[in-house]
């Protein structure tokens, strides 16, 4: 993986969103048109906190964040989304 030159500010974190499923858990190949976007991703970027509430992720780690969740972004032709910490539900 490159090195980013982004450091997100306060409680937002970096995310890589994960490659959508193209297979079913019995082998049945999902066409592209009917492929659905995971809600899984990595974080690869965090930044400081907020001044009493430090962070819980770091970079790395695979996290479930919401539908709706951030802010889509594109940093060296690769797609990522940035969101606050709170739009995270739990860690994987």
């Amino acid at each position: 993986m490159s090195k980013l030159n982004i450091k997100p500010l306060a409680d937002r974190v970096l995310v890589e969103p994960l490659p959508a499923e193209t297979q079913t858990a019995s082998g049945l190949y999902i066409p592209d048109t009917a492929q659905e976007k995971q809600h899984k991703g990595t974080i690869v970027a965090v930044g400081n906190g907020k001044k009493d509430e430090p962070l819980t992720v770091k970079v790395g780690d695979t996290v479930l964040y919401g539908k709706y969740s951030g802010s889509e972004i594109k940093l060296d032709g690769k797609d990522y989304l940035m969101m606050r910490e709170e739009d995270i539900m739990a860690i994987i």
